[in-house]
């Protein structure tokens, strides 16, 4: 037993540190959008037969290493990092007009880095106290879903069109559920696939058209300028303490407990919300600038965290956004893991691990992604910029992320699977961007599909 122990103790640290490094890298490059990077090489670590410990911490801390390095296009380069970086664009865009990108940034990851750290023991705390009523949602979970997808769907910017889009959704999803059964093709992982990576099919669809081709094409290379890098302190690890005041530190850490006890919301909404609350706290402009999007790259931290640990934890189920979007293979990822279509039975990440080892092998992975990520910011953020803005393809990127959704689709089910994987993601992607509905709307669709519609019918 001992010996297992420690097997994978040292397969999570592999894991761990094999996540930070290629999440802290992929963070560099504007526009990753976290579902559609997250979510596949997590699914493909859990189907490459990685204990569930090494898993976890495979996962946390990729999402806590490229929280931090998304911080690196959004304020050097005034591009978004990915999704949750576009309500720190603001606070950037000011700071580097007036000529300090390097402090936006050195605020912005230091107050991710002590987010991280507060985030997973008040989640952890959190989600204990909600467990005892896990037995409760697990029986209604049916109808839990119907009301989250309605109210995930309506907190996206598509707000009622976004509900209203759910209806044809949730309907494709049972008609290539019939159609595979059918052919006595059982699949899940090709939904999770083509809903992760939905726009960029929408996209490859789009450009194979002359219309579709002409609105993406760009007449010369883009024009990024990038301010002078500055250091302001001494060795390879700076103090993130020393990079906040203490009002800073204070407000960093208000708003990492306040968002780390919630699960429900929208992360991107409980940023911008985070950050309104430190902004209008703080009077002189630019202490409010610094200030601000400290706060709300820290929330950035904090909420995926939680959105991610409270369900696990707590219900098994996952009722969240990130618990549907990015963190959605820890739910369901047949064989391996798996959430029960008719029961609601469970065998998944929260089956496979104890509170405290969420708490532990969390904490682990949190130290793992802050030992790699942060001082790499830190230090490399301006070289990093340049090397990613000259040479980095973003087109390998594409051809990348498309190789391995087509390897894992057909893994699952042959050329049905793969049909299944391009017919969720074009609608999926067309609705994200007719509708404006997020990811994590499609995959709370999804379960409606596959849990809510029968308990409907069955009345």
């Amino acid at each position: 037993m001992s010996v297992l122990f420690t097997n994978d103790v040292l397969v999570a640290i592999a894991l761990g540190v094999i996540g930070a490094i290629v999440f802290s890298l992929i963070g560099l490059v504007s526009g990753t959008d976290e579902t559609a990077t997250i979510a596949p090489l997590t699914l493909l670590v859990i189907l490459l037969g990685a204990p569930p410990a090494a898993v976890f911490t495979f996962f946390l801390a990729g999402a806590v290493a490229k929280h931090m390095t998304h911080a690196v296009p959004t304020t050097l380069l005034g591009i978004p990092g990915d999704t949750m970086a576009v309500p720190l664009m603001r606070e950037a865009r000011l700071l580097r007009s007036l000529g300090v990108p390097h402090i936006a940034l050195r605020k912005a990851i230091s107050g991710a880095i002590i987010s991280a750290f507060i985030a997973v023991p008040v989640a952890v705390l959190f989600a204990t106290l909600l467990a005892p009523v896990a037995d409760t949602v697990q029986s209604v979970a049916p109808w839990l879903f119907l009301v989250a997808a309605v109210a995930i769907a309506y907190t996206s910017p598509g707000k009622w069109s976004g509900v209203a889009a759910l209806v044809p959704f949730v309907v494709l999803v049972l008609a290539l559920k019939s159609l595979t059964k059918s052919y006595d093709v059982s699949l899940n992982i090709s939904y999770f696939l083509g809903i992760a990576v939905g726009p960029l099919i929408a996209d490859l669809f789009l450009v194979l058209g002359a219309s579709g081709r002409k609105d993406m094409a760009r007449k010369e290379p883009a024009t990024v300028w990038l301010a002078p890098e500055i250091k302001g302190w001494n060795g390879y690890f700076p103090n993130p303490f020393r990079m906040l005041d203490r009002k800073q530190t204070a407000h960093v850490a208000a708003t990492a407990t306040v968002s780390s006890a919630t699960f429900v919301f929208s992360p991107v909404a409980m940023t911008v919300l985070m950050g309104e609350v430190v902004g209008s706290r703080v009077k002189h402009g630019y202490h409010r600038l610094t200030s601000v999007i400290a706060a709300r790259n820290g929330t950035t931290e904090s909420t995926y965290i939680a959105e991610a640990l409270i369900p696990l934890i707590a219900f098994g189920l996952p009722l969240s956004p990130v618990a549907a979007g990015p963190a959605a293979p820890l739910f369901n990822a047949p064989p391996v893991f798996t959430t029960d279509d008719g029961t609601g039975q469970i065998r998944n990440l929260s089956t496979a691990l104890t509170n405290w080892e969420f708490l532990l092998y969390g904490l682990g992975a949190v130290v793992i992604a802050a030992i790699i990520a942060y001082p790499f910011a830190m230090n490399f953020a301006h070289r990093a910029a340049t090397l990613v803005v000259r040479f980095v393809s973003h087109e390998a990127i594409i051809a990348t992320f498309t190789g391995l959704v087509v390897v894992i689709s057909v893994w699952e089910g042959g050329i049905l699977g793969l049909a299944v994987t391009l017919t969720v993601g074009l609608v999926g992607g067309l609705l994200s961007r007719a509708f404006k509905i997020h990811a994590g709307v499609l995959f709370m669709g999804y379960y409606v599909a596959v849990l809510s519609v029968p308990a409907i019918l069955a009345l």
